[in-house]
């Protein structure tokens, strides 16, 4: 049964259909030919029942907070006081690009939003200094891995749900890791962007004033991660309130602070929002029968004692853990690698005694690093219709932070109190 089901999804795919469409048909034709047809009704009552949940309506809005963000000046002022930071270093564009979307990322919960507010701004800045169309797009593409490894994360979200975990613990689990990427990153612009700009000793050191009216600018902007990770581990509110309140936040600063939203953009701030919530929450909800039946049937529990048959040693299984994550995120979407592979990695991390969190950190890690990735590689095409390059240069100038983020995330997988050391000291529950 479990060849015929993944073979019908991969057919669907194969032929070109959208991942949600392949799941909802692929089950279809499953239930038809394997004369499960009484199953039928269930359908519909699964996909409505897997969007029906208050955690999930924290999807929409991070989304629609990000988007107000990005118009309403918040991310154009969170780059100006990292460019104040960084401008006489080398590679100064490409580790602003990077600095910026650990600000905005940290806010926006999403890789594409990030790439997309921060890549906006920055790549044509770093097509003007020099640096090749392709290198530009792939800094920015690369720098918006972190969007969804720091808190707030739309997959956290969704591994959460799915794996009956705390919200709040993989939003803490995340921290480190994600700061982690960052200044990795940046260390690499040092080495693969430095002679497109070389260190600028003739601009401006930076003062206190200087440095204290960019604080005062960007500060409400900064403040918001705080407000929102304050917020729920003070107990003030849960992870959804947390996403409905940097809306309100978002709109407040934009709109009556810093002035530069205007009532005639949030139709289609709205519209937009929308649009990007309703992919993913239809995901969602196709993936959730989809799911359902492969746990009816036994599926994920006959493929977990197949791989701990192959593999013996823990070190191996962790590797090929990293493995498929990678190769099915190279042409599943995000929210349905998490959705499809939790239910079947989940007894496999169990008996390697490792935390669904650790287990968590690891699926939202690989799957960052796969929208990087062709055939997919959300973030290169995002950063692509923004430096007007194509896709074939974009992919071979982003391997070198491709290579190097695969080797951070063999580091994560090997030596998990990396993972666990935050949750741990604030006492939070790994499992």
């Amino acid at each position: 049964m479990a060849g015929l089901l993944f073979g019908a999804l991969a057919l669907m795919l194969v032929l070109g259909m959208p991942i949600a469409i392949s799941l909802g048909l692929g089950l279809i034709a499953v239930l038809i030919i394997g004369d499960f047809t009484y199953l039928f009704p269930i359908v519909p009552q699964r996909m409505f029942t897997a969007v029906d949940n208050f955690t999930f309506m924290a999807i929409p809005f991070f989304i629609l907070a990000g988007n107000l963000m990005a118009r309403g000046g918040m991310s154009k002022r969170m780059i100006h006081f990292v460019e104040i930071l960084l401008r006489r270093k080398p590679a100064a564009l490409a580790n602003i690009t990077s600095g910026a979307s650990l600000f905005f990322g940290s806010i926006s919960g999403s890789n594409p939003a990030t790439v997309a507010a921060i890549g906006g701004l920055t790549i044509p800045y770093m097509q003007k200094k020099g640096y090749p169309s392709e290198v530009a797009a792939a800094v920015a593409a690369a720098s918006g891995t972190i969007g969804v490894i720091l808190p707030p994360s739309i997959p956290m979200v969704t591994y959460a749900v799915t794996a009956g975990v705390s919200v709040g613990t993989m939003f803490i689990a995340g921290i480190v890791p994600g700061l982690i990427f960052a200044l990795v990153i940046m260390q690499a612009h040092r080495f693969i962007c430095a002679k497109y700009e070389p260190a600028d000793k003739t601009a401006p050191r930076l003062t206190a004033r200087e440095f204290s009216a960019a604080f005062k600018d960007a500060g409400l902007a900064l403040l918001m991660p705080f407000i929102i990770l304050g917020g729920i581990y003070g107990g003030v509110f849960t992870p959804t309130e947390a996403a409905a309140v940097s809306c309100v936040y978002a709109f407040i600063v934009s709109k009556f602070i810093y002035k530069e939203l205007k009532a005639s953009d949030l139709f289609e701030i709205f519209v937009k929002s929308a649009k990007n919530s309703a992919i993913i929450l239809f995901v969602i909800s196709l993936s959730a029968p989809f799911g359902w039946f492969m746990t009816n049937q036994g599926i994920p529990g006959q493929i977990a004692t197949a791989v701990l048959n192959t593999f013996e040693s823990k070190i191996a299984l962790l590797f090929m853990i990293n493995v498929i994550l990678l190769v099915i995120g190279l042409f599943l979407e995000t929210q349905a690698v998490i959705l499809l592979l939790t239910p079947i990695l989940l007894p496999i991390g169990a008996s390697l005694d490792i935390s669904p969190i650790v287990l968590g950190m690891l699926i939202v890690i690989n799957t960052s690093i796969g929208m990087t990735t062709p055939p997919l590689a959300v973030n290169v095409f995002v950063a692509n219709s923004i430096a007007g390059v194509r896709i074939e240069k974009t992919t071979v100038a982003i391997l070198p932070y491709v290579f190097i983020l695969l080797g951070v995330l063999l580091i994560f997988t090997y030596f998990q109190p990396i993972l666990t050391f935050l949750p741990k000291l604030l006492g939070l529950p790994l499992d």
